[in-house]
């Protein structure tokens, strides 16, 4: 059996103040995520991880390397290009209520009805393009561990959206869970690297936060 960690990266400076960040964008990590980065690490200090995969993407580069130094173990690190964010095209950088003016039905459809999302109006990629070249990623992957334990640090609309596809969860389905926070941890285990059950979803138990900022899941 493989179980597979995947980690959404710490929280930016974009994610803060409500912009959309997909594949051509990126933003500094706040100061505080490093913190939250060292105390994920401490929550995975007797998980035994095989290897290390990262989008290329700063935000989550720096997240895989901050949290493999306080892992203070060898672990190799892979950085693979198919686990980038969404390529978000006209929506890059933009704040969220500027595309919900613009493009009120895009938005609906990109946060909540994903089988209705028409991907040539903003010039972006589609879900199901992000689903198959994600998931391809993750079952390679599994395959090259069979019997052990990897580590995916990647982004948030991307990794929802592979997720949940990966555990059968149909289109119409897939953003019924919600968002994943920013240092969250959410596990799968498969026998075949085809088949995958969710044994986690988004934990967060170990940042010991207090209240939840509306800005931790976008």
């Amino acid at each position: 059996m493989t179980k597979v960690y995947l980690i959404r990266h710490g929280k930016t400076q974009w994610n803060l103040e409500s912009r959309y960040q997909g594949a051509n964008g990126d933003s500094p990590l706040l100061d505080q995520s490093y913190k939250e980065i060292e105390m994920l690490a401490a929550s995975l200090k007797n998980v035994p991880i095989n290897h290390i995969y990262a989008s290329p993407l700063k935000r989550a580069r720096v997240t895989a390397m901050t949290l493999l130094q306080h892992l203070n173990r060898p672990v190799p690190l892979t950085i693979d290009s198919r686990l980038k964010e969404f390529n978000l095209g006209k929506m890059e950088g933009m704040h969220f209520d500027a595309v919900a003016q613009k493009w009120p039905e895009v938005l609906k459809n990109f946060r909540h009805h994903p089988d209705k999302y028409d991907s040539t109006i903003v010039e972006s990629e589609s879900f199901e393009q992000v689903i198959d070249r994600m998931g391809t990623a993750i079952r390679e992957f599994c395959c090259n561990d069979p019997h052990g334990s990897v580590l995916i640090v990647s982004h948030g609309a991307a990794l929802n959206a592979s997720i949940n596809a990966l555990v059968g969860t149909p289109m119409t389905h897939l953003k019924d869970r919600g968002g994943l926070s920013n240092t969250s941890t959410t596990i799968l285990t498969t026998d075949d690297a085809e088949h995958f059950e969710l044994e986690k979803w988004n934990d967060t138990s170990y940042l010991h936060k207090t209240s939840v900022d509306p800005t931790d899941t976008i």
